[in-house]
This record gives C-alpha cells, sequence and structure tokens, in this order.
C-alpha cells in the first residue's frame, strides 16, 4: 500500500515538471494572476490596482522595481507584524539572509503560501527525480541527512514568541510537513545548534550509525561533517560508515571547485550529484536531469519572474524583460514576485540562459559580485571555472577563496592593475605559480573582457595568488559571527575591503 501511495505521488510530481517544461508562459500568467488576486486587498495591492486584472505589461508600467533596501520600509512593518502590507495577513517567520551584496542582515519574509507551494512543493520534485533517475538509492528508504542553520526571536516583536527568524534552511526544517521530517536526520535539537563547533561534534556522534542515503546542504559544512565522521568511525572511506550513501543535494555554492574533494572523500561510481537553486526568497530551480549542470526554472512554485538585461542593472528606472523575451546564452539580473509579498524584487542574482525550451539556466554570480575594476567583467562562474581548472592541473583541491583588484601604476605612468587570489587549499598545490598560470590562463579562455585586457600585460598583469592558512576563512566567517548555515565567503569584489579584512586577520 504504501509503494502504491509512492509510486503514485511520484508520477503525479513528475507530470507536474513535465508541465512547466511544455507550458512556461501559460503557467507564469497563471501564477502572476494568481499573486494579483490574492494580495489586491493588501495595502500594497491597493496602491498598484491589483484588483483590477492587470495584465503582466500593466503590472510592469504600475509596479517599480525594488531593491531590498527599497523595499525594506514596507519589510520592517511587517517586521514588526503590521497585517495585509505586503501579503494578507501576519507573517510570523523571517528568513536572515547574511546580504552578501550587503553589510547588514537582510530578513524576508517566509509565508505559509511560500512554504508550501514553493520550497515543500520543489523539494517533491526534487525527490521525485531522484527517484526516477536513481532507484537503486531508494531515498526514501532509509535517512536524508541535511545541514541547516539557526533561527531565534524576532528582534522587532522579541515579546512575541511566535515570529522567528533565521536562516532559510532553519525556517524550512522547523516548519517540515511529517513525511519530510520522518526520514530527515539529525533531529530538530541537534539540526538548529546555534554553536557550529558543538554542532558538527554532536551531528557526528548521533549519525555514526544511521542508515545515511542522501545529503543535503551547502558543501563547504558537508566537507567538515563527512570528515568528521569518517574519523570518528576509525574508518579510511565515509562508504565504510554509510555503504547506501548514493545522493548528494546541494546548493548555497557552486559545486565545480568542490567536485574532486568530494569525489575523494565518497570514492564510488555510484555516487550522484544534483543542484538545487534554494534561495531565501524562494526556491527557483533545480537540475532535472542528470547528466547536465543546468538548472529548471521553477515556473508554478508562487514566483514570477522578470529579467533585467545588464544595460539596465544600475538605470534609474530599469526596464526587465518577461521570460518571452529572454535569449540564449545572455546574463540577466532576476526579478521576482512571490507568494510572500516581494513584489518586482531585485534578488541580487544573475542567470544565464542555457536552454528555451524548456526554460533552463546556470547560475552566473551576483549583480554586485564581480571583478569590474579595470573592464575585465568577471563573473563568480569564470572565477569558479577557472578555479576548478587549476585545481585539476595541479592535483589539488580549494577550500574557500575571494579574489579583489590591486591597484598600481607602472613607471611611466600608464595605470595597470591585477588580481590578488586569496585561496585556501584543503592540500596546498606543489606548484603555486602553476595553479596561478592556470587561473590566469583559464580566465583568459572564458572572458574575452578579461582576456583583452590581459594582452601583453597593458591594462592587467598576472593574478597574485596568496595562499590562505587552514581554517582563514572560517575564522573570518566566526569573527562576524556568521560561521555555518547558509553563510558564505563573497567570491569576488570590486572593493579591497573585504580581502584586507581578512589579511589584516592573518596578522594578528
Amino acid at each position: 500500500m504504501i509503494s502504491t501511495v509512492l509510486t503514485w505521488a511520484v508520477q503525479r510530481r513528475l507530470a507536474q515538471v513535465e508541465h512547466i517544461r511544455q507550458y512556461p508562459h501559460e503557467v507564469q500568467q497563471q501564477v502572476l494572476q494568481e499573486l494579483l488576486h490574492t494580495a489586491r486587498a493588501t495595502e500594497w495591492g491597493r496602491r498598484y490596482g491589483f484588483g483590477e486584472g492587470l495584465t503582466a505589461r500593466e503590472f510592469a508600467q504600475r509596479v517599480p522595481i525594488s531593491s531590498y533596501e527599497e523595499l525594506y520600509p514596507e519589510i520592517e512593518r511587517v517586521l514588526r507584524g503590521e497585517a495585509n502590507v505586503l501579503w494578507p495577513g501576519v507573517v510570523q517567520w523571517f528568513a536572515k539572509s547574511s546580504g552578501t551584496t550587503n553589510a547588514r542582515s537582510k530578513y524576508i519574509p517566509v509565508t505559509r503560501e511560500s512554504l508550501q507551494e514553493g520550497h515543500y512543493r520543489a523539494g517533491r520534485d526534487m525527490t521525485a527525480l531522484a527517484t526516477l533517475y536513481y532507484p537503486e538509492v531508494n531515498i526514501l528508504g532509509g535517512k536524508t541527512l541535511s545541514l541547516g542553520g539557526t533561527h531565534g526571536l524576532n528582534p522587532f516583536r522579541s515579546s512575541e514568541a511566535g515570529s522567528r527568524v533565521g536562516d532559510v534552511s532553519a525556517v524550512i526544517m522547523q516548519n517540515l510537513p511529517a513525511w519530510a521530517e520522518f526520514v530527515r536526520t539529525p533531529p530538530l535539537e541537534l539540526a538548529l545548534l546555534d554553536e557550529w563547533e558543538e554542532k558538527i561534534e554532536r551531528i557526528a556522534r548521533h549519525i555514526l550509525h544511521a542508515d545515511v542515503r542522501v545529503l543535503a546542504g551547502v558543501p563547504t559544512w558537508m566537507i567538515v561533517l563527512l570528515r568528521r565522521v569518517t574519523e570518528m568511525a576509525g574508518a579510511s572511506s565515509i562508504l565504510e560508515v554509510w555503504p547506501k550513501l548514493g545522493l548528494f543535494l546541494h546548493g548555497a555554492v557552486a559545486f565545480g571547485p568542490y567536485r574532486e574533494l568530494f569525489r575523494q572523500l565518497i570514492p564510488s561510481p555510484q555516487m550522484h550529484y544534483l543542484e538545487i537553486y534554494n534561495a531565501s526568497e524562494g526556491y527557483l530551480a533545480l537540475q532535472d536531469e542528470p547528466n547536465s549542470e543546468d538548472l529548471l526554472l521553477l515556473l508554478n512554485h508562487g514566483i514570477y519572474y522578470e529579467f533585467l538585461p545588464p544595460d539596465q542593472w544600475e538605470a534609474e528606472k530599469p526596464q526587465a524583460i518577461g521570460l518571452d523575451a529572454v535569449e540564449l546564452g545572455k546574463t540577466y539580473a532576476l526579478i521576482i514576485s512571490t507568494n510572500a509579498g516581494l513584489w518586482r524584487y531585485k534578488i541580487g542574482d544573475t542567470v544565464r540562459f542555457t536552454s528555451l525550451a524548456p526554460y533552463r539556466i546556470r547560475i552566473s554570480g551576483r549583480t554586485k559580485h564581480f571583478l569590474n575594476a579595470f573592464g575585465e567583467e568577471v563573473v563568480v562562474e569564470n572565477a569558479d571555472a577557472a578555479i576548478a581548472a587549476a585545481c585539476q592541473a595541479t592535483g589539488t583541491t580549494v577550500r574557500d577563496y575571494t579574489a579583489a583588484p590591486i591597484y598600481f601604476s607602472s613607471q611611466d605612468g600608464a595605470s595597470r592593475g591585477s588580481h590578488q587570489w586569496l585561496v585556501e587549499f584543503t592540500q596546498p598545490p606543489a606548484d603555486a605559480a602553476q595553479f596561478a598560470q592556470v587561473l590566469d590562463h583559464t580566465l583568459r579562455q572564458l572572458n574575452s573582457d578579461y582576456d583583452a585586457k590581459r594582452h601583453r600585460n597593458l591594462a592587467l598583469t598576472p593574478p597574485e595568488l596568496t595562499v590562505a592558512p587552514a581554517g582563514t576563512f572560517e575564522r573570518w566567517l566566526a569573527g562576524r559571527g556568521k560561521l555555518g548555515g547558509q553563510h558564505k565567503v563573497p567570491r569576488l569584489s570590486n572593493s579591497r575591503e573585504l580581502l584586507d579584512e581578512i589579511l589584516d586577520q592573518l596578522k594578528k
């Protein structure tokens, strides 16, 4: 009976995924109308006339595109408990983002609808796809090891215990439906601990003898846990501890720089990897084909999408385009309207379309996370690929990295510059100079603007590699109170502020 129900559920979700592929525009228009109808009586809905049956064009003409800072006055009111501001009712849960393009934390509303119709629906989609592609893993027959952050009282309503803020992973875990909680490990009292050193240790002890079949989380912290479990078990490989381990659902950071390291940690050709794009603002995409790194854009999960071309990123009145106007291979900033009350919101991520039938993307970076101090336009996607190539060429793996510009002038007064890469290796390369050369060569191959600036060292000289001692980035995150969870090191910056802060930490 149970197997029959599971088979029916998997087939139902697979049919919904196929519906997204076949009817993307119809699905998106329905999502937009549902959002507008639901929010018509809110303050935002009345302000912009949501009750008038707006078309997509009218919606774009009436409602401004907003950054977090621009939408924050309304978000703060929602945080303080006001009802019917951006979305019907009082919002109780908020995802606290580290704000990778902004030093202060962001508080993203998480509604019941965004959990049920977004995160959990997409979770069922991924479960169905994984069951289809990897039936031998039998993912529902064992445990899914999921690492998350923590949550606490809403500081804007500290006297109200019902309102909480935290990492989106913690918000999702705390509100999981019963079926998902049944297959997940460790228990919430361990999964939501806020002291990460203690958390890793206690979780490792708890899961040592569990039947773990699936890993889910951020690669950086999963590495730490896998190593500790292997060490605690006195094993040579994690597969000696969990022989049925067969799938890793990963997200938050690009997996390329970590791929070889996971192959070493989990030395099995039967180990599979699928990527998800699950942000504080919603579950946006997932890898729907096992042999492709492209992500299917999820179009019926409570999010309406628009896209901002690069020449509009800093425009005073930016003009976005709809899904029907995007072009293959071009990079766009994401604009989303959601069932959590984010309206034409600049999420800060950029994506590149790899397929238009169906609509598949790759995450290319952040609108403010790129190196363009000298017109080189290096995005995170370029950087991750170059790091991965350098690792492969030198037989090493990278734990974390960040890069920033170096400004200087030559003796004849011509302005030139370079990039400084601060890289923490799990095992430093025997030849650091070769690593830097492959990094540079790969960037030149991937990015014509970078290559042009590097030509004969006219504008850019070769990159400078600085090897960071083990634990450098972990200590930096801990010092900022951002250790663990969804927090991650910004990869690229046009300012040296972050890089110099970490370098100064190393001198102490």
